[in-house]
């Protein structure tokens, strides 16, 4: 990491970037953009073409009991990443079990686990309130990738590898159990291996965005891309590209625009704000086009 943020200096400082790149933290930012962007994107595909929209909003808003958990076990209020990882993997598959076991409409299963993580989360924070800064919870909710660390931008890489090493080899017959299932079972594919599978890579980079973009923000960014993206292709690969192109720009010129521009905007607020720009724009292009 500070080999590219040396270099970035040096670009600056012969004049080929602006002043900002002398900034470590703005490298820093980046870094997890080009990290982060391509993946939701990616990632978002399989949520639009699933209708699981609120499912990765459940489990972002989940993150708020896992982290009081961590702090109640003993961990630092400002990383408590077991408590977050083992909370909201549990959350999520033990939703999805539910709903595999029931008959319960999963919009309805979702709301019901949505609402018990926050009522418990809120009651665990009033223990833990004495030992945190209040402003935690606020990045835990809104995310400032602006203060990522090293230690932020390993374990995000590490996360990267881990859902590219799942997704790349799987991801056609994934997006067949969620496009068609019926066919997906005729061609032999487990649909329901393939369901856990996307349930953990949903966990694992909710997990991951949570300091980044926010609990609140995450779904938003796995959401407004793809279904950008859905507005201006023709098939399934420009879907997949497009979602993460859109994604990528969102997270890196979300990021820099307020530094340059001086914008006195939360860098994850205008993340999603230039992707719902994005969305916009689509959408008035598909309702001239069609007429």
């Amino acid at each position: 990491m500070e080999a590219l943020r040396q270099f970035a200096s040096e670009l600056a400082a012969q004049g080929l970037l602006s002043d900002s790149f002398n900034y470590s933290f703005l490298v820093n930012a980046l870094i997890c953009a080009f990290l982060i962007g391509p993946l939701l994107g990616a990632l978002g595909t399989l949520v639009i073409a699933k209708r699981l929209a609120f499912f990765s909003e459940a489990v972002g808003h989940g993150a708020l009991t896992g982290i009081a958990i961590g702090i109640l076990l003993g961990e630092p209020p400002t990383n408590p990443l077991i408590g977050l990882f083992c909370f909201c993997m549990i959350f999520a598959l033990l939703l999805h079990y539910v709903r595999n076991r029931t008959q319960v409409p999963y919009d309805t299963l979702v709301g019901v686990f949505l609402a018990v993580a926050l009522a418990l989360g809120a009651a665990l924070l009033m223990y833990v309130a004495r030992k945190i800064n209040i402003h935690l919870l606020e990045n835990v909710l809104f995310g400032s990738i602006l203060t990522v660390n090293d230690q932020d931008i390993f374990r995000l890489g590490v996360i990267t590898i881990a859902i590219m090493v799942l997704m790349l080899p799987t991801f056609n017959r994934m997006l067949l159990t969620c496009l068609s299932p019926e066919l997906a079972k005729v061609r032999g594919i487990r649909t329901t291996g393939y369901d856990y599978l996307f349930v953990v890579m949903i966990t694992l980079i909710t997990i991951a965005s949570v300091k980044i973009i926010g609990a609140v923000l995450v779904g938003a960014l796995l959401l407004i891309p793809a279904a950008t993206a859905r507005l201006i292709s023709n098939n399934i690969g420009q879907f997949v590209r497009r979602s993460a192109l859109i994604s990528t720009i969102a997270c890196v010129f979300g990021t820099l625009l307020p530094m340059e521009l001086d914008l006195p905007i939360p860098s994850g607020a205008a993340i999603i704000l230039l992707a719902a720009t994005m969305f916009l724009g689509a959408t008035g292009y598909r309702i001239v086009k069609t007429g």
